[in-house]
């Protein structure tokens, strides 16, 4: 009886950790430069007192992330840029360490800080900020010209460069804070130098990666599987208290 019930509950426990994965994705659909979590399954002895080897769960982690590109839409938008290839943009975490994003939607703060999801940019000198008021455009390689309001469009000088950066065979590890690190085996993080060959393009927007579609069967896949591991549970005790009752009656 205790086989069924261990097989019933560790389903049950993988659907929802699938189902939270999926819903972190499909809350992400909309969301530029997003890279769509992984999970995958794997086996576990089940631990305690009175546990047979015999004994095993299934649970459900998330491995790695889908690296694949979403698609490339032009908004016009000056702040807005999409890394080619395999290109990242640095950014300062909330830990003040430096981590990377596909996010292209960039913004300004009150004091001319250039920021990715309210992450600081960083440049090839710290973060990147820019005169107030001033009207700004994005080279290919990453670099910041700025130009006052109303003067000649023949002044316009750069003020930064984009750090650019390409990862290598390794690849980069997903945060909890959602940016990625480039991490070592040992989960020690290091700083990925420039990459002077990679390039971006202004005025466009990378999307996310996510399949709607594909996300809501997925949610509606892991509901059932959810409810059918519950309704074996609920079957596995009633058949539990009969067998009581018929002890009891000998």
């Amino acid at each position: 009886m205790d086989r069924i019930l261990y097989t019933a509950m560790s389903g049950a426990r993988q659907s929802m950790e699938q189902q939270s994965v999926v819903s972190h994705n499909l809350a992400n659909a909309t969301t530029s430069g997003f890279r769509a979590q992984l999970y995958a399954l794997r086996a576990v002895p089940v631990q305690g007192d009175g546990a047979l080897a015999t004994r095993t769960s299934v649970v459900a982690s998330t491995p790695g992330a889908d690296f694949s590109a979403g698609p490339v839409n032009a908004t016009g938008r000056e702040l807005d840029i999409a890394l080619q290839d395999d290109a990242w943009l640095a950014v300062q975490a909330g830990d003040g360490s430096e981590a990377y994003t596909r996010r292209g939607d960039l913004q300004l703060d009150a004091t001319g800080m250039l920021t990715s999801g309210g992450h600081p940019v960083l440049g090839e000198n710290g973060p990147v900020v820019v005169p107030l008021g001033s009207a700004l455009s994005m080279g290919a390689d990453g670099t910041v010209s700025a130009i006052g309001a109303g003067e000649d469009p023949e002044s316009l000088v750069q003020v930064a460069r984009l750090k650019l950066v390409t990862p290598g065979e390794a690849g980069l590890q997903r945060g909890t804070d959602g940016l990625f690190r480039n991490s070592d085996a040992a989960g020690n993080t290091s700083p990925l130098p420039q990459d002077e060959q990679a390039r971006l393009i202004s005025g466009s927007l990378e999307g996310s990666n996510v399949n709607p579609v594909e996300s809501m069967v997925a949610m509606i896949d892991n509901a059932r599987r959810y409810d059918m591991q519950l309704k074996m549970i609920e079957s596995i005790d009633e058949n539990g208290r009969q067998a009581d009752s018929l002890l009891s009656l000998d």
